[in-house]
């Protein structure tokens, strides 16, 4: 078998109380119209927490800090093409969440943990479930 390389992602659970911070997508090809959480790609030569601060920083114009942020779940999924999502949580930031890229973006809402929309993306609502809710640290989304 060949190897290749993997595209990895980072995800934000960022927290308030029982809230967490929602994204609706929009114009980017991908689930548009669903609720997702900040998140992007870890560029080349690129720590996997270095992303995630620069993507909270890019998408919603707050500050994190290394050490606020715990890995909580990762997820090995294929749709399409395999990747590597890597699921963190924080607690504590600096700023106020806002918009940053109106073009991928049509709204931000703070969301109950217990009451989730429906038309949360799939695989973000599994390592919700599963990792920030039930402490799973693992999960596989897409192989079938």
């Amino acid at each position: 078998m060949a190897r290749y390389p993997q595209i990895l992602s980072v995800h934000l659970f960022l927290l308030r109380d029982d809230e967490i911070l929602l994204q609706l997508r929009k114009n980017t090809g991908y689930r548009d119209g669903c609720w997702s959480v900040i998140a992007g790609h870890v560029e080349a030569k690129e720590s996997a927490t270095n992303a995630m601060m620069r993507e909270a920083k890019e998408e919603s114009g707050i500050l994190l800090d290394s050490k606020d942020l715990v890995l909580v779940h990762v997820m090995h999924r294929f749709e399409n093409q395999e990747r590597v999502d890597f699921f963190f949580k924080a607690n504590k930031w600096k700023g106020e969440p806002v918009i940053m890229e109106p073009n991928k973006a049509g709204a931000l809402e703070w969301v109950r943990l217990s009451e989730l929309p429906y038309n949360v993306v799939p695989y973000v609502k599994q390592a919700i479930e599963l990792g920030l809710k039930k402490g799973q640290i693992y999960s596989e989304y897409g192989w079938t």
